[in-house]
């Protein structure tokens, strides 16, 4: 996107025409009207507290977390987006950032010392295009690879995310006219920008709740008329029901993980609408896309991205790409992932190369759960594999653990240990773990203890 486009687009965010604020933003809710006075309500809030403070969102209200981003593009507040609402997890994001304050539909997992921010409406003049943060100054830190140990930290610009969200809104031809149904929660970056932002910048409305049971997604999609859903790939998995049918669909999006290539047939046999598949991650932003109705392993880049294989290792740049991460001297940063070149702008993934593979599709570093482990009393060596099912498109985390507890007795602390989803489904004791003569641990003969199981 060029550089005065973006700029014209941003104070647009901040300044809207007038007949934008009438709109509804949230389904038979609240306005964009609305939205602008919640967040010149918080930019007054905390402009009371002093010098610039640091806001948790620990909420799912997406009219809120658009007010809060709204207040600090105005320069109201920094923010911090936790992956989950777990007090394990919002206590990372205390020690890792020290927020001073929250706004939370979970105040029970706040720490204490930390105030809890109630948004109310005021006037709109806290928001407006004269007072826009610098479009390249990170405001947003998101967090990933929180399995275990230190979660690891990634800022977004006002660039960073709404030129993606523009991207988004043009590329796919969204309008003011469409209706959002979302299965994701506005935490997660894919959710954040699908349910959020890319609604508030095509001026669409978005419905409050977050739909995860088969039945409830198809009676919102057909009760509001929705028009585009954005949902995962489980999800996906559980609406290969008999009586899917969405006649008022016109787009639905898939992300967080691979779509199984079975349940997205399903889906286009039963509506004759293809899903559009989302490649991308928190740090890297959007890299590309595929419809799963072409049945293709071929991912076609977005034309604002640029790539390059070093090796077999996928590298992107883009203005969607967060600072930290480490740039080569044209600007290319590497991705965790392997790839293939493919027809024209397009590639085929080949797999992970970082120890990184995604469960639920929540990430899960298999060296930070085998570290993990290895400090727990009585354990005298650990090794962590993902081991794959459903015929190699999920994965399952085992592990193999030289101590002298019992399976049920180490599943126990490790459910105290790490978040649910990185918890090894498959557990094997063993005196020592096997190693080849050169000292290596024998990754084939490990294997070999775990009898493949489909889920």
């Amino acid at each position: 996107m060029k550089k005065d486009s973006f700029i014209d687009l941003y104070k647009k965010i901040l300044a809207p025409p007038e007949t934008v604020y009438q709109k509804e933003f949230i389904f038979s809710g609240c306005s964009y009207g609305d939205v602008f006075e919640l967040a010149s309500g918080l930019k007054k809030t905390l402009s009371e507290r002093g010098k610039e403070k640091v806001l948790c969102l620990c909420t799912t209200d997406k009219a809120v977390v658009a007010a809060s981003i709204l207040a600090s593009l105005a320069g109201g507040c920094k923010l911090v987006l936790p992956y989950s609402f777990s007090a394990n997890v919002i206590k990372e994001m205390y020690d890792a950032t020290g927020f001073d304050c929250a706004v939370t539909d979970y105040p029970k997992e706040i720490p204490d010392g930390v105030e809890i921010i109630t948004p109310r409406p005021a006037a709109g003049e806290n928001i407006g295009r004269e007072l826009m943060r610098n479009p390249d100054e990170p405001f947003l830190r998101l967090f990933t690879g929180g399995s275990t140990g230190k979660p690891k930290v990634w800022s977004k610009s006002p660039r960073n995310l709404l030129a993606e969200a523009f991207y988004l809104k043009k590329e796919f031809a969204l309008s003011d006219k469409d209706i959002f149904v979302a299965t994701v929660p506005p935490y997660h970056i894919y959710g954040l920008l699908f349910s959020v932002l890319v609604p508030f910048v095509s001026q669409g409305r978005v419905l409050r709740n977050i739909f995860t049971f088969p039945q409830e997604i198809i009676s919102a999609i057909n009760n509001h008329n929705a028009s585009v859903l954005i949902s995962v790939p489980i999800h996906y998995r559980a609406l290969k029901v008999d009586n899917l049918s969405v006649p008022s669909l016109d787009s639905a999006f898939s992300s967080a993980g691979a779509l199984d290539r079975a349940d997205g047939l399903y889906f286009y046999e039963k509506t004759g609408l293809g899903i559009t598949e989302i490649y991308g991650s928190t740090e890297t932003g959007g890299i590309a896309y595929r419809s799963n109705k072409e049945q293709t392993d071929r991912w076609k880049v977005f034309d604002v991205v640029s790539w390059k294989l070093n090796g077999s290792r996928l590298s992107v740049k883009s203005d969607f790409v967060s600072c930290e991460m480490e740039r080569d001297e044209k600007g290319f940063c590497m991705t965790g992932d392997e790839a293939r070149k493919d027809e024209e702008n397009s590639f085929v993934l080949l797999g992970r190369a970082d120890g990184i593979v995604k469960v639920a599709g929540k990430r899960v570093d298999l060296l930070d759960v085998e570290n993990k482990i290895k400090t727990l009393p009585g354990v005298s060596d650990a090794l962590v594999v993902a081991m794959p099912t459903d015929k190699g498109r999920k994965n399952v985390i085992a592990a193999v653990v030289a101590c002298d507890m019992t399976e049920s007795s180490l599943k126990k602390l490790l459910t105290d240990l790490l978040e649910s989803y990185a918890v090894p489904r498959q557990i094997k004791i063993v005196s020592s773990i096997a190693r080849t003569t050169t000292g290596k641990i024998d990754r084939r003969r490990i294997e070999k203890l775990f009898s493949y199981k489909k889920e």
